[in-house]
């Protein structure tokens, strides 16, 4: 009889530690599991933002490549100008009936009033490119963090 209760009180011990193992084991594997989640969640995080740091330097390197190249726009402007491919709006003619008689006055100057006003408009024309380039910049950047 003895024997009998010592066989069932270790027979209990054991299915208890068993039981236990059972369950720290269950734990440990819902450990791991939310930290596998939590890794991959992490990687994909870092991922997109290498992504997003990459498409960044991207954008500047446009960016800086556009505005070198706007430094051109004023030499091709002129001589767009010059060569009468281009023609600008004289939207201001009605402010400029007061210089007629300067205008006559002044036959001699008309070269050097051309190509002041050739100068200026390619000055005007790269600051809108600029204002351009940099706003279209600044959406790119804007919808990229949006993302």
């Amino acid at each position: 009889m003895a024997s009998l209760l010592l066989w069932s009180l270790l027979m209990f011990v054991a299915g208890w530690r068993w039981r236990a193992d059972r369950s720290d084991l269950a734990m440990v594997r819902a450990d791991a599991a939310r930290h596998a989640g939590a890794v991959l969640s992490e990687q994909r995080l870092r991922r997109e933002q290498e992504e997003r740091s990459e498409a960044m330097a991207s954008l500047g390197e446009q960016h800086e490549h556009d505005r070198e190249r706007a430094a051109a726009v004023d030499a091709d402007v002129v001589a767009a100008l010059r060569a009468g491919t281009l023609r600008l709006r004289d939207d201001l003619a009605a402010c400029h009936t007061g210089r007629l008689s300067e205008a006559a006055a002044r036959t001699g100057e008309r070269d050097a009033g051309a190509q002041l006003r050739a100068e200026a408009a390619a000055a005007l024309v790269r600051i809108g490119r600029d204002a351009d380039d940099q706003l279209r910049a600044c959406q790119a950047v804007i919808e990229l963090d949006r993302r």
